[in-house]
């Protein structure tokens, strides 16, 4: 009998250690709704060792943004039709599972939360402890709120508007509000001043599109083990275009354009602004490009642009003074410009039309051209979107 007993012993002192065990994250997620699941998915895909806790047995998801989905959410509708939208929980669970950096604990329930250092600290009522640098905070139950001493206001989305360059710090857009589906997320509208490495996801926010922008901003604070505070928002903004995220509402640039990522780069500079009609935000890829429209925000980026605007009179901008400006602007070759741009006109940017420098050029040769020769999204800006020089 004691050798029985002292087996027990050693069994339960054991189990008991296990239980007590402190797991180390980069980025811990609470919640279970669909930003939930965007968040989780995205900070691991960008490489942050991710834990989610979990309320039940899985997430609650429901795919909200129709015909103007991205990033995630586009690619959780590929695996279903129509009808299937009800499956889409399942088709979460299969791609989570193979999520090397994702860790998920079901019927998660905790007893405390507190800071850590400038991270944060959870226990759970099984003894573990999860210590991780960045929380995203996507529970609708109120028990973070309750259990963390911080102020904490909803911050709505914003309709799309060039009264300032603050859409520029957009890192997620399309969301329904209303009649509109022209909205954008700042950087600013997921952190707290004085309140580093905690993301905050809006209770009655459970989008993937935000879901998938906390995410890429938790991540980057784990992953180079630095602070939301200090996260350069022109890494966190190519990171989701990298995965697909639109950071401009455009609604008749699809993801699977092949000019769709130029055109998000060339839409966060404000060269080429769109008008809203009916709540819709539409690029018009094939409308023309005026001198009047792209000549302040161009000298805004570009000292040398100045000089070129000044001595080019013409209304309307053509494929050839695009090219004089490039070259201009960039100091480059006319010629070896010229001859690359032709090289790639069908072949590497898939335009339909034929290059011929007289003609008119269109918003969407200008915004391809113009990325790739300019690169606008390069220039440093503000937390406010101005161009820092």
């Amino acid at each position: 009998m004691k050798r029985g007993f002292f087996t027990a012993l050693v069994t339960i002192l054991f189990l008991q250690q296990a239980n007590a065990q402190t797991i180390k994250t980069g980025v811990l997620v609470i919640g279970n709704s669909s930003s939930a699941a965007a968040a989780s998915i995205q900070s691991s895909v960008s490489g942050a060792k991710t834990v989610v806790l979990l309320p039940g047995e899985g997430f609650e998801a429901t795919l909200t943004s129709g015909n103007l989905s991205a990033g995630i959410e586009a690619d959780l509708f590929k695996g279903l039709k129509t009808e299937d939208v009800t499956k889409v929980n399942s088709v979460i669970k299969s791609w989570t599972d193979t999520l090397k950096n994702l860790t998920i604990i079901k019927k998660a329930n905790w007893i405390k939360l507190k800071r850590s250092g400038s991270g944060w600290s959870v226990q759970l009522n099984d003894g573990r402890t999860i210590k991780a640098i960045a929380l995203i905070n996507a529970d609708r139950t109120g028990k973070v709120n309750a259990a963390i001493p911080v102020q904490t206001a909803v911050k709505p989305w914003h309709l799309l508007s060039y009264e300032n360059t603050l859409y520029r710090t957009s890192i997620a857009s399309g969301q329904q509000v209303g009649n509109t589906s022209s909205n954008l997320l700042f950087l600013s509208d997921l952190l707290i001043p004085e309140q580093d490495n905690l993301v905050l996801l809006n209770s009655g926010d459970e989008s993937f599109i935000a879901g998938q922008a906390a995410g890429a901003v938790a991540a980057y604070a784990a992953f180079f083990k630095t602070k939301t505070s200090v996260a350069p928002l022109k890494e966190i903004q190519g990171e989701l275009i990298k995965y697909q995220l639109s950071l401009m509402p455009f609604a008749d640039i699809k993801q699977a354009d092949t000019n769709w990522k130029s055109i998000q780069f060339l839409g966060l500079s404000g060269f080429l602004k769109t008008n809203i009609t009916n709540g819709v935000a539409n690029f018009e890829p094939e409308r023309t490009v005026s001198t009047a429209e792209i000549k302040d925000p161009i000298k805004e980026y570009y000292y040398k642009a100045q000089i070129w605007f000044d001595e080019h009179k013409e209304p309307d901008m053509t494929i050839g003074a695009t090219l004089n400006l490039i070259c201009y602007v960039g100091g480059k070759s006319p010629k070896n410009t010229e001859d690359e741009i032709k090289k790639n006109w069908k072949k590497i940017y898939n335009f339909k039309t034929d290059y011929d420098s007289k003609r008119n050029i269109t918003r969407r040769e200008f915004a391809v051209l113009v990325n790739e020769y300019l690169k606008p999204f390069g220039v440093n800006t503000d937390k406010t979107g101005r161009v820092q020089r």
